[in-house]
């Protein structure tokens, strides 16, 4: 059984468990129980009453965090040689196209986003088993296959995330870091529950989110109320 150090012990003596908090609550408790050396990730991890392996009851989706994410996000364009100064002037890492699908092609991933056009998608085919399993391959959906790249970029650097709902019917996305105020971190919490809010399937019936727990990489979970995320 794993040793519980003195500093989580400290950090759920001032959690009651027993109790679920509203967003502004939850995220005022987050910032009293960290106390990592490093500036924590915060992640959110909601519940929500579906079944992923039907089709109508996928829930994935983007949002922009108001406050952002806090971290440097490395966004890599693939695009033809007239949108390059577009990808660039936008904020994009790595600009260009043949050159980084034969790094990818051998094994090249060391980015967070990829952005890109229609017409290049098919040259992103061959390259499903690499950029696949990383959460990598551009998607029309989460606005990572368009003709409009300086957009995606800037949005992408702003703060755009996308989500998905894993095999266990839990959404989990990072909301910022330790270092942001509560009311920053409450602030993203909201806009990611209020965009799930409106991505439950039309055929899921009685309670759509089952549960909300915030967390820090190195603290215990805090389970926010489901039924009053919106409260200040």
């Amino acid at each position: 059984m794993a040793k519980v150090t003195k500093k989580r012990k400290e950090a759920l003596s001032k959690i009651d468990q027993s109790t679920t908090y509203t967003v502004a609550q939850a995220t005022e408790l987050l910032k009293d129980v960290v106390s990592a050396n490093f500036d924590e990730s915060v992640e959110l991890a909601v519940k929500l009453n579906v079944d992923p392996r039907k089709a109508n009851q996928m829930v994935r989706g983007v949002v922009t965090l108001p406050h952002g994410t806090g971290k440097e996000t490395k966004v890599l364009a693939l695009v033809t040689p007239d949108k390059e100064q577009e990808a660039k002037d936008a904020g994009a890492d790595y600009v260009g196209l043949d050159e980084y699908l034969d790094k990818i092609k051998n094994g090249w991933t060391d980015v967070d986003v990829i952005v890109t056009m229609p017409s290049v998608m098919g040259k992103l085919g061959p390259l499903g088993r690499v950029l696949g399993p990383r959460g990598l391959m551009p998607n029309p959906k989460t606005g990572t296959v368009t003709m409009d790249v300086s957009k995606a970029v800037s949005d992408v650097k702003a703060g755009k995330i996308d989500f998905k709902v894993d095999k266990s019917g839990i959404v989990h996305a990072a909301i910022g870091k330790a270092s942001f105020s509560a009311d920053k971190l409450a602030g993203n919490a909201r806009e990611l529950l209020t965009t799930l809010v409106k991505l439950k399937p039309q055929v899921v019936k009685g309670v759509y989110m089952q549960s909300i727990h915030i967390t820090a990489t190195m603290s215990p979970s805090i389970q926010i109320d489901t039924k009053r995320f919106t409260e200040q």
